[in-house]
């Protein structure tokens, strides 16, 4: 009988703990919330409309259309234009491709209901002919747009250029002259041709301040000359050392010209031995960096070792290098003689020939050098301190591989990194693995 008691008075007691308990909680939740408040979030559908407009433009697409099916509300809240200012079509083939595909179905919607939302778009396809042509089709319908900034993609060659010239050329086009606002273009390795710039000048030249078109092999310098002149606020432009010319440099350094802030060349060389590159006169250069006193010219070389002859002979205005292949130490030392702008440099290769000397004289003459990245070279600890004490503390970036480094009478490799942190006054140590 006693047990029996004890066994009510529990059974009694229990909903009692759990009511104040739960009256607790809701009272903790409303002195934060407010008892309207906590209603409203314990119904997900009628949470405020700015706050389920935010959820959204942080969602994955796919997760984003998954949560629209949620209620009415929320379906509308998806198709709002803010959301659909920034889109990328991801366009592969399952059976060779890793990309995630977008779904057909929505690229029609998008077509039908938001292109004359879009704003900031980019086409990423892999190495398959169909899906470069699915991205121009899709291009080719939208004919209601509004873009500024427009980017194709390939992960990996040849995409684009298995496309026909033709074809591609009209659906860059239906953007071209429906857009009128292209700010920003980046048409690396297609079949753009110098028709296809002149509807791009004719429809965007009052926006127009970022091209970049290297590879581009159906470009001549008379299509980038017809950019030059009529796009007067051209910023950056990025393009093959083919289609630079003296021309296009003068022509950059016109009167009319707003300041060139990025000149990106790409050098680059397929076929050893069997392209000659031209040589740009140092007056074309000069003219360029009066007209633009703070331009960068960005240079990228993929060249073999015999084909650097036409190159850094004369003094040449260039901030940034980087060396895809291996440079001789001959071509350094011209680099050290002639790039007195030199912000960066960055040699992936060069060979079994100590650089001591090419890096002392390019920290004597290249006062702007701040970034410094060297992968299977060799250096002397001794030459390597030197060329860091010159440098001293402008050098934000210094990536030199551990192997690069070679020990002496003087330097050990646990003392160098002692040695060089002291002058660029912070820690420092060699790189295990390029970091460029």
């Amino acid at each position: 009988m006693k047990r029996a008691r004890q066994k009510a008075v529990v059974e009694n007691e229990a909903p009692q703990t759990s009511q104040k308990s739960k009256k607790q909680k809701t009272c903790l939740y409303g002195s934060v919330f407010g008892e309207s408040d906590l209603h409203a979030l314990m119904d997900w559908g009628s949470l405020p409309h700015h706050v389920v407009l935010r959820i959204f433009q942080f969602l994955p697409l796919v997760d984003r259309a998954r949560a629209s099916s949620v209620c009415r509300r929320w379906n509308e809240i998806f198709h709002i234009p803010d959301l659909w200012r920034r889109f990328e079509f991801e366009l592969s083939q399952p059976a060779t491709s890793y990309l995630k595909s977008t779904h057909p179905d929505l690229i029609q919607q998008i077509i039908k209901r938001h292109a004359d939302h879009l704003q900031y778009v980019s086409f990423k396809v892999d190495s398959s002919t169909e899906s470069a042509e699915a991205a121009c089709n899709i291009l080719s319908q939208l004919v209601n747009c509004s873009i500024k900034t427009l980017g194709l993609i390939s992960t990996a060659k040849p995409s684009f250029m298995n496309v026909a010239k033709a074809h591609f050329a009209s659906a860059l086009t239906v953007v071209f002259v429906n857009s009128k606002s292209l700010s920003s273009i980046k048409i690396d390795d297609t079949p753009l041709d110098d028709p296809s710039l002149k509807v791009l000048v004719a429809n965007n030249s009052d926006t127009l301040k970022l091209l970049k078109m290297s590879s581009c092999p159906y470009v001549s310098p008379a299509g980038i000359l017809c950019v030059a002149d009529q796009c007067h606020g051209l910023k950056e432009l990025a393009l093959n050392y083919y289609i630079l010319s003296d021309e296009l440099l003068l022509a950059l350094s016109s009167e009319k010209h707003v300041d060139l802030e990025h000149l990106r060349i790409d050098v680059v060389s397929e076929n050893p031995g069997q392209v000659e590159f031209h040589t740009i006169k140092k007056q074309s250069w000069d003219a360029l960096v009066k007209h633009s006193p703070k331009v960068n010219i960005v240079m990228y070389f993929f060249l073999y070792e015999e084909e650097f002859d036409a190159f850094f002979r004369e003094e040449t205005p260039v901030t940034h290098l980087y060396f895809g292949r291996a440079v001789s130490k001959a071509m350094l030392g011209r680099i050290g003689m002639n790039c007195p702008r030199l912000i960066e440099l960055v040699v992936c290769a060069n060979g079994l020939q100590p650089l001591d000397d090419e890096l002392i004289r390019i920290a004597e003459r290249c006062k702007n050098l701040t970034a410094m990245g060297l992968g299977e070279c060799e250096v002397t600890c001794r030459g390597f301190i030197e060329f860091v004490k010159m440098c001293g503390g402008r050098l934000t970036q210094l990536s030199i591989m551990e192997e690069v480094l070679i020990p002496d009478n003087d330097y050990s490799l646990d003392r160098l990194h002692l040695e060089v942190s002291k002058h660029l006054g912070r820690m420092w140590f060699p790189d295990m693995m390029p970091t460029w």
